[in-house]
């Protein structure tokens, strides 16, 4: 609606040839009509532009949402419904959007078989020493670590590929394979550069 009536403040415009504003009592500057119109018009055309990148972006979180609880839905496991919390903690750490849910599968098969003794643990975080009051909390706290953004461990997670956080979050000398069946759980889920449009319609 605000884009549409500056559209229209420039379209009135075109019925004056010069604008003159005034400077204290003596000087007076006259601005041609043409150049307000350029540059309201680069204003609309900046406006619609972010308006349109944003949409772009909600978009693209809403697909990569959908697949992973998709992914969950279809294999009926328990974290479906988080999908939206792991993209947005996954963008806020500089994460594969896919990385967060796949850990969670084969840590725990998407929460089926979460950590016993504490609560809310699909990750098999801490050794599953560590409960959460929340899956929410717990994709926080978990997308913050391996983002290398906890001092605490930041040694171990910053500044890596997606490969080196998960040999790092699980050494190949205690697991072998996992670095391989979480990139397999990854491929599964989506691609990495998925087309929103294209997810959405599939979904």
């Amino acid at each position: 609606m605000k884009n549409n009536n500056l559209i229209r403040f420039v379209q009135s415009l075109i019925l004056l040839p010069v604008m003159t504003f005034s400077i204290g009592n003596t000087h007076s500057i006259e601005i041609p009509q043409n150049v307000l119109v350029q540059k309201l018009n680069s204003t609309v055309s900046g406006a619609l532009a972010f308006n349109q990148a944003l949409d772009s972006e909600t978009k693209d979180q809403k697909a990569k949402a959908e697949a992973i609880d998709a992914y969950f839905r279809e294999r009926k496991m328990p974290l479906e419904g988080t999908g939206a919390k792991m993209v947005e903690e996954a963008a806020r750490n500089e994460l594969d959007w896919r990385l967060l849910p796949a850990i969670a599968v084969r840590e725990s098969t998407g929460g089926k078989f979460e950590c016993k003794k504490v609560s809310n643990n699909a990750f098999g975080w801490g050794s599953c020493k560590i409960g959460f009051e929340s899956n929410e909390k717990a994709i926080e706290v978990v997308a913050k670590n391996l983002g290398g953004n906890n001092p605490k461990t930041a040694r171990h997670y910053d500044d890596k590929t997606t490969k080196e956080i998960l040999r790092a979050y699980n050494p190949p000398s205690i697991v072998p394979k996992y670095v391989d069946q979480v990139i397999s759980i990854m491929d599964t889920i989506g691609d990495a550069d998925m087309n929103p449009t294209l997810a959405i319609a599939s979904a």
